[in-house]
């Protein structure tokens, strides 16, 4: 049995049953696509003709009887419809609202300071900026440090708790940071476009950079993208966590 599988206007296939079957289970394709093959007298929808199951029964059909040529589906071969990878442009913008999501946590040490207090941290940073030697920054820095109170490093320590804490839950749930969900990109396997887990989308792709970015900035960060350039589009944490980024597909 060859079946035809269409979404957004767009045709692909033939596929055996087996294969039908396998994709439904991995949710590569969604009930709502249509499907037709030699006995229907029109395309259909997935659901309709599974009824609500992710599993395609058809009638009277008998599956053909194993021979020992019949090449073995692998997993990393199974054809991948309608998947279109994430520009780097996408990619850039949902970087920089994930990193626009950081910007509160500078302002939270202004509620916790006097007006007198904000005009030495005001007068410290001018200094930092004019400051000619390593020597001199690391002393004004330290001063800087020492004039914001207890319980704004607090504050400041929930705040980038809490975000890191939202973002692994989206990530692991939807393959999509804040960012990536306003610019409709996904993380997913580079394999089978499947959903990956939270030490794979979280751990390795984010919050390990973290840290190699605060410790390696810029080198890191411009080695990191990169990657990002080549045929496959995957940067260097893609390449660790063994994911790439696509385009959301529409439900």
């Amino acid at each position: 049995m060859q079946i035809y599988l269409a979404r957004n206007n767009q045709q692909a296939g033939p596929y055996s049953l087996e294969q039908l079957n396998q994709m439904l289970a991995s949710q590569q394709v969604l009930l709502t696509d249509l499907a037709w093959h030699q006995g229907l007298t029109e395309w259909k929808t997935l659901g309709e003709l599974t009824q609500g199951q992710l599993v395609y029964q058809p009638t009277g059909y008998t599956a053909p009887a194993p021979t020992t040529f019949e090449p073995k589906i692998e997993v990393h071969n199974k054809v991948q419809p309608h998947t279109e990878l994430a520009s780097i442009g996408q990619r850039a913008v949902a970087k920089v609202l994930d990193l626009l999501l950081w910007l509160p946590t500078a302002a939270i040490p202004s509620f916790f300071l006097q007006a007198e207090q904000m005009q030495q941290l005001s007068a410290l940073q001018e200094k930092m900026q004019n400051a000619t030697t390593a020597a001199q920054s690391s002393q004004l820095q330290s001063e800087l440090f020492a004039l914001i109170p207890d319980q704004a490093w607090q504050m400041m320590l929930v705040y980038i708790v809490v975000m890191l804490a939202i973002q692994a839950v989206l990530i692991s749930k939807t393959g999509q940071s804040i960012g990536k969900r306003l610019t409709k990109i996904q993380i997913v396997d580079q394999h089978d476009h499947a959903p990956v887990n939270l030490w794979r989308g979280f751990t390795l792709r984010s919050f390990v950079f973290i840290f190699l970015n605060l410790m390696l900035f810029p080198f890191i960060t411009l080695l990191d993208y990169a990657f990002g350039f080549g045929q496959k589009r995957q940067t260097l944490h893609d390449k660790l966590a063994k994911t790439t980024v696509i385009k959301k597909q529409k439900q």
